[in-house]
């Protein structure tokens, strides 16, 4: 299967590195306007490179839409000189099923995904969406290529910007830098404070996530009331914690629906 990429930037270089990992058996074809972006993608990962906007698309049996959503609307109109049965796959976020089929009288087939940049280590969490007329075989495809490099969840899209707020690594690399900062003013080195962090962050959620122990009960086990745990929780509680990352998301919402306009 030929699967082509528009747009060679960052999710673009994260998916190719999970698929390479992979050892995928997939035809892999990369358009950017950038030469440079190009050269560098197949010197990475060996694929192939099409400059072409047109002779890209032409070839694709699969194609990626992974551009900002604000270049969407100009590739559509690219994308409507197909006049051929083509399954395209959007991962620009915010942009929804409607704005992609409505804007084509072609016999493209879309699906929404949102694959993480955590991908290219073979640890992605993607989302996928499917309009009600795509059919189960189609379906597969797009499950079968994200599900190369991680788990794979299908979701209604009225849930999708939500989704793509809450599972985005940012979270965990902002919490880890904001604690190690912390803990460095403490005291630590930024190696041990970035050791230390790392750990409570990461290890922690890793070992809930592998066993079957509740949530509740490991925030019980690891906070002993009047103890260290629960007397930084709580101040960090006092501090607005659990009020700035409601607002983080909501805002983070509102930037995902100005994208759909």
């Amino acid at each position: 299967m030929n699967v082509v990429f528009l747009g060679g930037g960052r999710i673009t270089s994260a998916i190719l590195a999970g698929l390479h990992l992979a050892k995928t058996k997939h035809h892999l074809v990369v358009h950017d306007r950038s030469a440079k972006k190009l050269r560098a993608l197949k010197k990475l990962y060996a694929i192939a490179v099409e400059p072409d906007l047109e002779r890209a698309i032409a070839n694709a049996d699969l194609l990626l839409i992974a551009v900002r959503p604000n270049s969407v609307v100009d590739l559509l109109r690219v994308i409507g000189k197909v006049n051929r049965p083509l399954l395209a796959v959007s991962v620009a976020a915010g942009v929804p099923l409607r704005t992609l089929t409505k804007a084509l009288d072609t016999p493209v087939r879309w699906a929404r995904a949102m694959p993480s940049p955590v991908c290219r280590n073979g640890r992605g969490l993607t989302a996928v969406t499917f309009p009600r007329s795509l059919p189960k075989k189609e379906r597969r495809r797009v499950r079968n290529l994200f599900a190369s490099f991680g788990p794979v969840v299908e979701i209604p899209e009225s849930r999708f910007d939500a989704f793509t707020v809450t599972y985005s690594c940012s979270h965990g690399y902002h919490a880890l830098a904001t604690l190690a900062q912390a803990a460095q003013k403490a005291g630590l080195d930024r190696k041990t404070a970035l050791l230390a962090s790392a750990h409570a962050l990461a290890d922690g959620i890793v070992a809930w996530r592998e066993g079957n122990d509740p949530l509740a009960a490991l925030l019980e086990e690891a906070a002993t009331p009047g103890g260290i745990a629960a007397t930084t929780a709580a101040a960090m509680e006092a501090a607005g914690y659990r009020r700035a990352v409601r607002k983080g998301v909501a805002a983070g919402l509102r930037r995902a629906r100005a994208n759909a306009r």
